[in-house]
């Protein structure tokens, strides 16, 4: 359920274990005065989707958002990690590392295998050069 009572669809839950969570994490923890649209424009995701991220990990305790003045004058939110959210950012990063390290060896493994099929020791420039796209 959100914060509203409402259920959401599994396609709308936003867990941690998904890259966007994490990388919203990642910003608010170096940068607490980011605003959603400089979230948005560093991260290459919609503002709606930032958006959502933010609520969802305020509904799960993992970010807190407090008012302030900016220098326009302007209200605006600072964000920071709750102490939950730094070690949920933590298990993530752990999480992610492991699973783009276990992607790396299966693709180094391809690559050898390739290499070992296609006779070649080391992959030249010619190679690159033409090989089909």
């Amino acid at each position: 359920m959100n914060r509203w009572g409402l259920l959401m669809p599994d396609s709308q839950k936003t867990d941690l274990k998904t890259e966007e969570a994490l990388r919203v994490l990642r910003e608010i923890g170096s940068n607490p005065e980011m605003t959603q649209r400089e979230l948005s424009s560093r991260l290459g995701l919609s503002l709606g989707k930032i958006n959502f991220l933010v609520k969802a990990l305020i509904d799960k305790g993992l970010i807190k958002a407090e008012n302030f003045k900016n220098s326009k004058q302007k209200s605006a939110y600072l964000y920071f990690l709750t102490p939950r959210g730094l070690e949920e950012k933590t298990k993530a990063t752990y999480h992610f590392l492991k699973r783009k390290m276990d992607e790396y060896e299966k693709l180094e493994a391809e690559i050898r295998q390739l290499k070992e099929e296609a006779g070649v020791s080391e992959i030249t420039a010619e190679i690159r050069e033409n090989a089909p796209l």
